[in-house]
């Protein structure tokens, strides 16, 4: 059964986020809230956790394409290839937000993203997300639980979210209501900007 921590942007208590970090190191799945939807995320250097989130959604996971949740933009260079000055500026002007940035990946992506030549990066504006990647000391891998094709109340309610993924993941962050729109998605990757998905964020280039 799904452990609920009630864990408030406003207020966030410490070792709550402390136990969120220990389960995420001992290869749980953690159900948290963003500046979007309520997302999926487990450790990023942790196989059998890729491995299970990718069995939760369905696919196999060298074809799942996990995005990468960083609480700053120092963390780039450890999983994209270097970024041009013009580049690097325009992920400055919308980060943190609700926008999912898609860049050309580097040689050195942990293991379970071997052979990806992009990943999408993930900066939310939203205090829980940062919080436990700073605890954590590196970045997550993330999966929107939205259903594309199913905009139901399960997507906004965490103890409906918790009821449903019951049995599937580990902790469920409780902070309230969240959003039923997803980031907007951004494809940096051929060297100039395209917007994948229209979501949350507004981007304008």
């Amino acid at each position: 059964m799904a452990k609920i921590l009630k864990i408030y942007p406003d207020n966030p208590q410490e070792n709550l986020i402390q136990e969120v970090v220990k389960t995420l190191k001992g290869g749980g799945i953690i159900i948290y809230p963003s500046d979007t939807v309520y997302s999926m995320g487990c450790n990023i250097f942790d196989i059998r956790a890729m491995e299970r989130l990718a069995k939760i959604k369905g696919v196999k996971l060298e074809k799942a394409h996990f995005s990468i949740i960083c609480n700053d933009l120092s963390h780039l260079s450890e999983f994209t290839k270097p970024v041009d000055t013009a580049t690097f500026r325009l992920l400055k002007q919308y980060l943190p937000g609700p926008f999912t940035f898609i860049l050309e990946a580097n040689k050195t992506l942990p293991l379970a993203y071997k052979g990806q030549k992009t990943v999408g990066i993930r900066v939310p504006d939203f205090s829980i997300p940062k919080l436990i990647v700073t605890a954590l000391g590196h970045p997550i891998a993330t999966t929107s639980i939205k259903d594309e094709d199913d905009v139901i109340e399960y997507t906004t309610d965490p103890e409906l979210i918790a009821e449903k993924y019951d049995h599937l993941v580990d902790i469920v962050i409780d902070s309230g209501y969240g959003d039923n729109v997803a980031s907007t998605v951004v494809d940096l990757s051929q060297g100039y900007a395209e917007v994948i998905r229209e979501g949350k964020g507004i981007f304008e280039h």
